[in-house]
């Protein structure tokens, strides 16, 4: 079965270029010729096409993405370990068409790696810390928070950390009714073991998903809980 480019179709595309009559019957020596010459034409169809595959993120495969994500994202967006060529080109053209520099897209961001809500405070948006006699505001005592004009462009981000992965292996020491067993694998010992406990996004990744997305010129003071 001949596929376009492959050997066979470029062979059977040469003979067919020959002037007729020229070769009658069985030509083993011509067939030869022309079989390597359609050897060498293979080899640059396919590199052509793999070359024309690159052009476009849709369709760019291998080191040739890596290399797409490194012009657009620098470090930022690297390629996971064992992550195929459609998951990552995925990632690619999400952030790529990723909302950035509104209030919404940094709720959304921050959401997407933690799977929590942020809490955000301008203190220069109205909203943010309420208004007096306004019928549309949560008033100033509802709000509880001081307004000031004299920090715009400026918000302040409490983040919070994914929920844990995995177990402590330990409890209070002293903690009634339990009775800690010190030498006893994945007992209620005296001290909780950090090693046992993942998370999903680390504190770097989040400040790096604020610096993403945060408008130029703003100052985002930002808390991990």
């Amino acid at each position: 079965m001949m596929a376009t480019g492959d050997q066979n179709d470029v062979f059977k595309r040469l003979k067919d270029l020959l002037p007729n009559g020229w070769f009658t019957g069985d030509t083993p020596i011509l067939d030869g010729l022309l079989w390597g010459a359609a050897y060498a034409l293979n080899f640059v169809y396919t590199l052509w096409a793999y070359a024309k595959l690159q052009t476009r993120i849709k369709w760019a495969t291998d080191g040739w993405l890596d290399m797409i994500a490194a012009d657009f994202f620098g470090n930022t967006l690297l390629r996971k370990k064992g992550q195929g060529d459609s998951s990552f080109r995925n990632r690619i053209i999400i952030n790529l068409f990723r909302e950035r520099g509104t209030r919404a897209a940094m709720v959304k961001v921050l959401e997407e790696i933690t799977g929590n809500t942020p809490d955000i405070f301008e203190p220069n948006r109205p909203l943010d810390t309420g208004a007096l006699n306004s019928p549309h505001s949560k008033g100033y005592c509802g709000v509880a928070r001081m307004g000031s004009l004299a920090v715009p462009y400026t918000a302040m981000i409490t983040a919070y950390r994914p929920a844990a992965v995995g177990t402590a292996a330990g409890g209070a020491f002293c903690a009634a009714p339990k009775v800690a067993a010190l030498n006893k694998p994945l007992a209620s010992s005296y001290t909780n073991s950090l090693s046992l406990v993942t998370t999903s996004a680390t504190d770097e990744d989040i400040y790096e998903a604020i610096s993403a997305v945060k408008p130029v010129g703003t100052i985002m003071w930002t808390a991990i809980k």
